[in-house]
């Protein structure tokens, strides 16, 4: 069903595509249909950052940066559903036509540039919360703040997410915002994580809990630069990473002419350089800070691959478009068989 549907979704243009699609799947659970899409999702709960989650695979930021459908979207078995990436004033993005899609390649570039309400109108639609499932918000800066100050924009939307979130994730990693990736590196992310982690501290102390922070990262980075990333969040005693982010690099899809389009690129071309960094990720952390693998999951043995690579937990984002809601429990199936045959 579910691929006749994207066939013909997939003779719009590929935004038009995204926000038609999304509709749908709200009109969907007002009229109580989105049973007929949901695979079977076998039981496996995991605890990452001191939360449990029902099972290990979640969606990644991106498809709803608004906040506007996520109740929609955690019906569909996902164990945990991230929103955003969400800045402090609403903007406009960068100018279209700025999605494409290279289906041959199971692969997407987006060059949207954080386009999106405000963190207000986030807040807003998340005290309508229906979603019993986790919930993760994901921040980032406005494209006019200078770069200097982005840390200002991390702290407004921090306040303002913290009593509504289950986890945090800092978006230092898009290429899109110009000079963000930047923030990755050297004095710049151990300036911008110690003043999250101090504002971590004061929310805590106000709301009386504590709302785990975890930072999104590049695929595109050498070891030296993954192993100086991974000592600064264990510096910084942060609680989690996310790896990783679009890439900038073109490696699978050179052939096609979309290639040429700048942005981010996600899907399947992406899954071995993002795997790279998860397997280097945990060479330098191990067990004492967790990874999500998020990057080139179509199927359920890239998930697994993931899993084996030392990711605790998994997103999918450009899958989910290509395959829809059977990945989800493909992917979860997969991660159950890979624990069972750990366990023999």
């Amino acid at each position: 069903m579910y691929t006749h549907l994207r066939d013909l979704l997939f003779k719009l243009d590929a935004e038009t595509s995204h926000e038609f699609s999304l509709d749908l799947i709200g009109a969907a659970e007002r009229l109580q249909l989105l049973k007929f899409f949901m695979s079977d999702i076998p039981p496996n709960p995991v605890e990452v950052m001191g939360i449990t989650f029902p099972n290990p695979v979640g969606l990644a930021a991106g498809l709803d940066k608004n906040g506007d459908y996520f109740n929609a979207l955690g019906l569909m078995g996902f164990g945990f559903v991230e929103i955003g990436t969400i800045t402090p004033r609403p903007q406009a993005g960068n100018p279209k036509p700025r999605l494409f899609r290279i289906p041959e390649a199971q692969a997407i570039i987006n060059r949207m540039g954080f386009n999106n309400k405000g963190v207000d109108h986030l807040i807003a639609q998340v005290k309508q919360r229906r979603y019993k499932g986790i919930l993760g918000i994901n921040i980032g800066k406005n494209a006019t703040t200078p770069v200097e100050k982005a840390a200002d924009d991390y702290v407004i939307c921090m306040q303002k997410v913290y009593a509504h979130a289950d986890y945090i994730t800092v978006n230092v990693s898009s290429p899109n915002t110009q000079g963000l990736r930047d923030l990755q590196f050297g004095d710049s992310l151990n300036r911008l994580l110690e003043t999250i982690k101090i504002e971590q501290a004061k929310l805590q102390v106000l709301h009386g809990r504590y709302v785990p922070v975890a930072v999104k990262i590049a695929p595109d980075m050498d070891s030296e630069a993954v192993s100086h990333v991974a000592q600064t969040l264990l510096a910084q005693d942060i609680d989690g990473v996310i790896a990783t982010n679009t890439t900038i690099g073109r490696e699978g899809v050179e052939t096609f002419q979309t290639s040429e389009e700048t942005g981010g690129l996600s899907g399947f071309p992406v899954r071995d350089k993002s795997t790279r960094v998860i397997r280097a990720l945990y060479a330098e952390l191990g067990d004492k800070l967790p990874i999500i693998g998020v990057g080139g999951i179509t199927d359920g043995e890239s998930a697994a691959e993931k899993i084996k690579a030392g990711a605790k937990l998994v997103q999918i984002y450009s899958g989910f478009i290509y395959r829809g809601p059977a990945l989800i429990g493909e992917a979860a199936r997969a991660i159950v068989d890979l624990k069972n045959i750990n366990s023999l």
